[in-house]
């Protein structure tokens, strides 16, 4: 067996105890989504003092509550759909807090260009999420790229720990909305294809011949 998987082992292990914990107190999953926020905000409120080691810290015991919230609501047939967009939402209020508190670490440390940077990261992040939720309205799925949630809380907890947080602005910045126009181009594919199937379908009933 190797480390990295003796490593999952443990992990998992120690958040399957803590959600049936969690679940036999009966706390509600919703609950703990927001407390991941509160958390979060905290994460932000060092951030925006430059503590990025700390702010390390707290952001990852927040995705500790963004893993469990979900199992929560498995383990006590609490999962509802309302559960599901209030994640969503809470979701993108994470992201953007954290956000918040590096621009007001740059702006006071008069660094305008990383304001700047860190508000098309920002724009990024939500443009990733916003682009998949409009494109689903119209196409089954659109969960292509690769610059999502889980990838950008990582690199910020990675940027925050080594104090390389300007390196992981510039590759979020770049990624993610690169991440927007796959997605814009994978969904353009995908309406034309079922356009085309749309017209094949009109043309049988209309006795047609198709086009080959």
């Amino acid at each position: 067996m190797t480390y990295t998987r003796a490593i999952g082992l443990v992990a998992d292990k120690i958040i399957r105890a803590l959600v049936r914990t969690l679940a036999l107190w009966r706390i509600h999953p919703n609950v703990l989504t927001f407390l991941g926020l509160i958390i979060n905000a905290v994460a932000a409120a060092l951030l925006a003092r430059g503590r990025f080691q700390a702010a390390a810290l707290v952001i990852m015991t927040a995705g500790l509550f963004d893993m469990v919230d979900g199992r929560v609501a498995r383990e006590t047939n609490r999962v509802t759909p309302f559960g599901g967009f209030f994640d969503s939402v809470v979701d993108r209020y994470s992201d953007l807090v954290l956000l918040m508190g590096l621009l007001v670490y740059y702006a006071s440390i008069n660094r305008f260009f990383y304001v700047v940077l860190t508000a098309v990261v920002m724009t990024g992040s939500v443009m990733v999420s916003y682009v998949r939720a409009r494109a689903e309205c119209i196409i089954p799925k659109c969960k292509v790229g690769f610059m999502e949630r889980p990838e950008r809380v990582v690199l910020l907890i990675i940027g925050a720990l080594f104090d390389r947080m300007a390196a992981v602005l510039w590759v979020i910045a770049v990624l993610a909305n690169v991440t927007v126009i796959h997605r814009m181009l994978y969904t353009w594919q995908e309406t034309r294809k079922l356009e085309a199937a749309s017209a094949a379908v009109e043309a049988r009933e209309a006795g047609l011949p198709q086009a080959r």
